[in-house]
């Protein structure tokens, strides 16, 4: 009972899964509170039928859905790509980079609605929770944040079902896929139940967004992917807004069984942590975004923004999003995106996706004059000869005094 009183409405990232439906009657019961519920349409597609009755059954005073596809490419993904931003190398951040957008659209929920709380349904072991929060202490630096899973005693699936039947909330007799998922436009991600096995491979009814490489066409497809400023605006010719580019690109990717990534990664709070991944449109359009960039960026420019993209990615993963050294880092990049105006084809065939060809009519760096293997009179070979002996120089130096220490 004492937390009664100290919250008069909350605004809850909900889902209408088990968890966050448990989560809405909690905080009706604990803390006696008015409880909105708000959901993000990423693209997660069916997966948002039925949720405001969900919510109302549950006991929310109101439910909005908002429908940020076109935001959450054009303002977060895009941006995150211009960087080629990957995660240890492998993961396209597609759960990260939905985060602060999930955030801010909830802090404006609340702010429209006098809500004096927000609350999610993310964990205390993973990152999620690190992620909604500095987005929410971006938006309102005393913002109450509650987080169930930090303060209550259901720590078992037998202790949440359990709640569950006790306050009248529906619980599956059954479960199909007993592994949870995060899905959107970008990507859908795994976890748990078999894949907390590091050594058992994910079965192959758990893939959602990608058809089986084996199982994929025997002819190759061909796309020629257009790019201004860094961006991806038209897909064989035809301009498309953000989020309806990402989507065909998915289309494709699906298809041919493109994007699928099963990686032991490094969690911000201290532990390693199994997910699968797929992201099929998104491994598309990093493969032609750097085609378009092998042709019109500057190599000491490209080398400059590569050796900050790891920098960038963990912020992105860690949940510094609202950050000002990311937003200061975005400039950079954004800067170097300038000249990456262009074309590239790309070849997609069983699960595999490369550059085929790259072209810019007005900012290619690529001149055919001086790269030629056949004659030509406008590079001097000879002028190569001094150009390794100085580039040699420290070598050398380095090998004769070697040579006397012996």
């Amino acid at each position: 009972m004492g937390k009664q009183g100290e919250v008069k409405k909350a605004v809850l990232a909900y889902s209408g899964g088990l968890d966050t439906s448990i989560i809405l009657k909690w905080l009706i019961e604990e803390y006696g509170c008015e409880v909105v519920a708000f959901s993000a349409d990423l693209g997660q597609g069916e997966e948002l039928d039925g949720i405001p009755k969900k919510a109302a059954d549950t006991g929310a005073s109101a439910c909005h859905i908002l429908d940020l596809r076109e935001e959450f490419v054009r303002d977060f993904v895009f941006p995150m790509f211009r960087a080629n931003a990957i995660y240890e190398g492998r993961y396209f951040l597609g759960t990260s980079i939905a985060r602060p957008l999930i955030a801010k659209a909830q802090m404006e929920i609340a702010a429209k609605e006098g809500a004096d709380a927000v609350s999610h349904g993310a964990t205390g072991k993973g990152n999620d929770q690190v992620r909604f929060e500095l987005g929410y202490y971006h938006f309102d630096p005393s913002v109450k944040v509650i987080a169930p899973w930090r303060e209550w005693d259901l720590n078992s699936r037998t202790a949440l079902e359990d709640y569950a039947k006790k306050h009248g909330i529906p619980v599956p007799t059954s479960k199909k896929f007993p592994w949870s998922s995060d899905r959107n436009l970008l990507h859908i991600s795994f976890e748990g139940d078999v894949l907390e096995d590091p050594w058992a491979e994910a079965p192959e009814e758990m893939y959602v967004l990608t058809k089986r490489p084996e199982d994929a066409p025997d002819t190759p497809e061909f796309l020629e992917i257009e790019f201004e400023k860094g961006d991806a605006v038209a897909v064989n010719g035809e301009r498309l807004s953000p989020a309806d580019l990402l989507a065909k690109l998915n289309q494709y990717g699906y298809e041919h069984g493109i994007g699928r990534l099963d990686l032991l990664e490094n969690r911000y709070v201290g532990m390693k942590s199994r997910g699968v991944y797929e992201t099929p449109g998104g491994t598309i359009l990093e493969e032609a975004h750097r085609g378009v960039e092998q042709i019109t960026m500057d190599r000491e420019v490209m080398n400059l923004r590569d050796s900050l993209v790891p920098r960038y990615a963990a912020m992105v993963y860690n949940g510094y999003w609202f950050s000002p050294e990311r937003e200061a880092l975005q400039t950079l990049i954004d800067d170097t995106q300038k000249t990456v105006n262009g074309v590239a084809r790309v070849k997609l065939y069983k699960g595999h996706c490369r550059t085929v060809g790259r072209k810019s009519d007005t900012h290619s760096l690529f001149n055919v004059d001086f790269a030629t293997f056949e004659a030509d009179e406008v590079y001097n070979q000879a002028d190569a000869e001094g150009f390794i002996k100085l580039n040699a120089l420290r070598l050398r130096i380095r090998s004769m005094m070697e040579k006397n220490l012996k």
